[in-house]
């Protein structure tokens, strides 16, 4: 027979935190029916007792004193939503030395500490959930470890930023130049103020980290992902895209090769027909391939106060019933295996180029003469309206070796008539 109440500790009381505050309440009865005990929320750590907050709490719960959470031994279970790195980290071992078990949605930590914190959970016969790490309110961390345990992995797609995706959507749909639709996400709130960690790929990446090490079976750091951001997408190449059938789209994208794992975030080219292509706004999907299940998408909204507390109540349920039935959860990851990455020197791609040249015969010759001798062979070619003198051309390649295409462009930048490399980007077609 489980506990009548299960008492639970939160450290946090912001977005996600008030988020899952409105669900105990809105839906106790379901929550309290699936997790087989009444769940009370027993004290909340906050920095400022007196400050507003989005959802009504008794002003009793409040405390500055993180002590008066992970000392108290009616404290089943401590729920860590304050992000950031050094310090929750001290946190969740503090619980865990104090057999609690832990839940968490913070992506920094979970990428770069992770392996140890649950290696250190299984000595303590405990366990930590991190469902909301990734994804918001997108079941991604369960369907990896359960659902689709019994596939090899062979691929994984994914859309995992909301605000870059806001902006390229906006680029896309709205004919908006970059800097106008990050103000727009900024003004509507799906982007902070200083949003470097999403525009560069970061964010992207700390996602990845866990993503890829659930479905590859392996440890991943952070250091082993190539990372580009999207700052340097301008609304000509959104145009030129779509006119050459592609969307523009900031993916993160995990593969296991026989030589070893692909793991990398970058703007890419993907096909309009692709489902990824659909993904709008600051919605997030994952694509995954299994060698069994085949291709499966979750998709939905991957941040805010609901969606994410939806996930953290989702393993706090899960939690619950560890505690009631006394389940010995078995933590996966500490058994993770070392796989060799591979370097994106050797990874075949295709490449989008656009470039600014001398409007005059034998320009497309020499281009392909260049990328003829480092074996890149080309694919579609565009050249744009003449300028004083000066035409715009846009070429996609078949897939070739990154070094490949890299020695052509070096080479095609010393060539007296091309007068500035615009941009280049990675192309997938499947």
């Amino acid at each position: 027979m489980g506990k009548k109440i299960i008492k639970v500790g939160l450290l946090g009381l912001g977005t996600v935190g008030a988020g899952l505050i409105k669900i105990l309440q809105i839906n106790e009865e379901q929550v309290t029916q699936r997790a087989g005990s009444k769940i009370e929320i027993k004290k909340i750590l906050v920095r400022d007792l007196h400050r507003m907050r989005g959802v009504e709490v008794n002003p009793g719960l409040l405390t500055t004193d993180p002590r008066e959470i992970l000392d108290d031994p009616e404290i089943d279970i401590i729920i860590e939503l304050i992000g950031g790195i050094n310090e929750s980290r001290k946190y969740i071992e503090g619980a865990l030395k104090n057999k609690k078990f832990v839940i968490t949605a913070n992506k920094d930590l979970m990428a770069t500490a992770g392996a140890e914190l649950l290696l250190m959970a299984r000595e303590e016969g405990r366990n930590i959930y991190y469902e909301a790490s990734v994804g918001g309110g997108i079941p991604l961390i369960r369907p990896l470890k359960h659902s689709l345990g019994a596939n090899k992995i062979i691929r994984l797609l994914g859309i995992i930023n909301g605000t870059t995706n806001y902006i390229l959507t906006k680029m896309s749909l709205d004919n908006m130049d970059f800097d106008a639709a990050l103000a727009e996400a900024q003004a509507k709130g799906f982007a902070e103020q200083d949003p470097a960690n999403d525009l560069e790929g970061k964010d992207a990446a700390y996602k990845l980290c866990i993503l890829a090490g659930l479905a590859f079976n392996c440890k991943v750091d952070f250091e082993d992902i190539y990372v580009q951001g999207i700052s340097g997408i301008s609304s000509r190449d959104v145009f030129y895209a779509r006119e050459l059938g592609y969307d523009i789209k900031l993916l993160a994208i995990g593969e296991e090769l026989e030589k070893g794992l692909v793991l990398r975030v970058h703007p890419t080219l993907i096909p309009l027909k692709h489902p990824l292509s659909a993904v709008l706004y600051e919605n997030n999907a994952l694509f995954v391939v299994g060698n069994a299940v085949g291709e499966v998408m979750f998709y939905g909204l991957g941040a805010g106060s609901m969606p994410t507390g939806s996930s953290v109540a989702a393993d706090l349920i899960d939690a619950v019933r560890s505690i009631n039935h006394q389940v010995e959860n078995g933590i996966m990851e500490v058994n993770f295996q070392e796989k060799p990455i591979i370097s994106m020197d050797e990874l075949p791609s295709s490449f989008y180029l656009r470039l600014q040249a001398e409007d005059q015969s034998g320009v497309f010759a020499s281009l392909a003469t260049i990328f003829g001798s480092e074996n890149v062979s080309l694919n579609m070619i565009l050249q744009k309206h003449s300028v004083e003198g000066m035409a715009e051309i846009v070429l996609v390649t078949h897939a070739t070796a990154e070094k490949n295409f890299n020695l052509a462009l070096k080479r095609i930048k010393q060539t007296s008539a091309i007068k500035k490399i615009n941009s280049v980007f990675r192309v997938i077609e499947k």
